[in-house]
């Protein structure tokens, strides 16, 4: 069963029941309503009756008051009350015996009658239905001075009216039922309009593999909506395929390097390592042993790169000085300099090994383009400064600093892969944070990173 077909039956259920529920309630109002009217009648009629010394003629010779349907005529039905119209009355003693009947017929005498007729509780009553004349009559039967009372009305007219109440509410469950299924079904149709189109979007992502399919965004509701994420993700996709070939031709083209370099000096180590002098046969081992150093640094940093995009390590509460800590102790291990550390109570939610990765990078930077003063870092409010006191920037490489295997033009002879930088960016970016670099006022280059303060 399609999303349409479902929205169509929902909507068309939902209806019927409303109206259903409406029609049941309606009937059974208006059932409780009219049996009160007609009780209300009956009492009236016995309220009057209390009222009078004497009903009718018991003796049947047609003197007494006019009762019930064709009881007499011309004075008489100026006595007779107005509920009499519909009311049938009958008279009965206290054993049950009938002293005057309407016209229409004798009414049934039950038990319940002949108890008040028998009680001597004037206030004495019994309230029931009766069947007569293949009709069902409401009867009330009181006490009365010769024995009882019986007041009967039929319900004919109360049960047609509910019949009517009823077919009422069944065509009009049909016609809602037909204007809700009309009305659902364009509903559903512009509803499942836009999910059909992001079918068939995805569909053409994955036979075709593009990126670039158009996606309905239009509506402010949840398809809409979903619409917007599904655009949004496939431009998230969309650029990192980017990011990824683009890493990729990068990656190649600084491989060409060592690579090309490494294949002359096994070659030339090939040919003629008989006829090398030992010092050149040193200089040709140290050359190797540099380009495979190189080669080494870049796959790291290619693979740390990539590692941080995947983000595969959880997010947890980080104190930058405990990070900061760590990346110093590895630095001054490894090239015996003097690192100033100053750091505050900064905590941020982030990954702490990535966070200590682009530490350690801005520390191994300002080592390797400032060989001599110290080294310092600074932690304050997310920011992680480190300045070194080398000759500085140059303004034209600030922007690109952070770019994928850029190198400034003045530390090309330098070894590095251009790409500790922007593992740093990628760091910072990740973490939603932002990066810096700047000459400091009285020498040497500060670069660092900043990143949002939990709490």
């Amino acid at each position: 069963m399609t999303l349409r077909v479902k929205i169509v039956l929902a909507l068309a259920a939902l209806a019927i029941a409303a109206t259903a529920a409406i029609g049941v309630i309606s009937y059974t109002t208006t059932a409780h309503s009219l049996r009160k009217g007609v009780d209300r009648s009956l009492s009236d009629a016995a309220a009057r009756i209390a009222e009078r010394p004497s009903i009718g003629d018991p003796d049947g010779d047609g003197d007494g008051d006019g009762l019930g349907e064709g009881a007499g005529r011309g004075d008489r039905d100026r006595d007779r009350p107005r509920s009499f119209e519909q009311v049938l009355v009958q008279v009965i003693d206290p054993s049950g015996a009938v002293l005057l009947e309407p016209s229409s017929g004798r009414l049934p005498v039950t038990a319940a009658d002949v108890a008040v007729a028998a009680s001597s509780d004037r206030a004495a009553s019994s309230l029931h239905e009766v069947e007569f004349d293949d009709e069902t009559y409401r009867m009330l039967t009181v006490k009365f001075a010769v024995g009882a009372v019986q007041l009967a009305r039929s319900l004919d007219e109360s049960e047609h009216a509910l019949s009517e109440i009823l077919r009422g509410t069944l065509v009009a469950m049909v016609i809602v039922a037909a204007f809700s299924l009309l009305i659902g079904w364009l509903i559903a149709r512009q509803m499942v309009r836009r999910l059909e189109h992001l079918t068939v979007a995805a569909g053409e992502v994955a036979a075709t593999g593009r990126l670039d399919v158009e996606v309905p965004v239009d509506g402010s509701d949840e398809t809409g909506m979903l619409g917007r994420a599904f655009a949004g993700m496939l431009d998230a996709l969309r650029r990192s395929r980017d990011d990824q070939q683009r890493l990729v031709q990068d990656a190649g083209h600084e491989l060409r390097t060592p690579l090309t370099s490494l294949r002359t000096n096994v070659s030339v180590l090939r040919r003629r390592h008989v006829a090398l002098t030992p010092d050149s046969r040193e200089q040709l081992l140290a050359d190797l042993d540099s380009e495979t150093r190189e080669l080494t640094d870049l796959v790291n940093e290619l693979v740390a790169l990539a590692t941080e995009q995947r983000g595969d390590e959880p997010v947890q509460p980080v104190r930058l000085g405990d990070v900061v800590d760590r990346a110093v102790e590895r630095v001054r291990r490894r090239h015996q300099r003097e690192v100033v550390v100053t750091v505050d109570e900064s905590v941020i939610d982030g990954r702490p090994g990535a966070i200590e990765r682009a530490v350690q990078n801005l520390l191994e930077n300002a080592c390797k383009f400032a060989p001599d003063g110290p080294v310092e870092i600074d932690v304050r409010l997310g920011s992680v400064a480190v300045r070194d006191h080398g000759a500085g920037l140059d303004p034209a490489d600030i922007p690109h600093l952070f770019d994928r295997f850029y190198r400034a033009v003045g530390s090309r002879s330098l070894p590095g892969s251009g790409l500790g930088l922007s593992i740093v960016a990628s760091v910072a970016t990740v973490h939603g944070g932002s990066v810096f670099a700047r000459n400091a006022a009285d020498g040497g280059a500060v670069i660092g990173f900043i990143l949002p303060v939990r709490g």
